[in-house]
């Protein structure tokens, strides 16, 4: 294996391991779809798309994955889903 190999596999590990945290959305039968919406939009920085998707699959399945990261950055945004009357946590 050349030394430039071995960094790009050390770069996709040190990627992959970084992104490692979830915050997953829970459903509830207090919270409206246009207020979940309203809320991923303004908290997850989702698409007006994205935010209607996600609530379908939290109101269908019961969760859904709503973002991806650091936890340090999903810390606040987590706060924000629960501050807003949301059922979330990061895993």
């Amino acid at each position: 294996m050349s030394t430039k190999e071995k960094e790009l596999e050390e770069v996709l590990v040190e990627e992959l391991i970084s992104f490692n945290n979830e915050i997953v959305l829970y459903n509830d039968e207090v919270n409206t779809f246009d207020h979940v919406i309203d809320t991923l939009m303004s908290v997850c920085k989702h698409t007006a798309e994205q935010a209607e998707q996600c609530s379908l699959i939290v109101h269908y399945n019961g969760k859904c994955t709503v973002k991806t990261g650091e936890y340090k950055e999903l810390e606040p945004q987590c706060t924000r889903l629960l501050a807003a009357g949301l059922s979330a946590e990061i895993v």
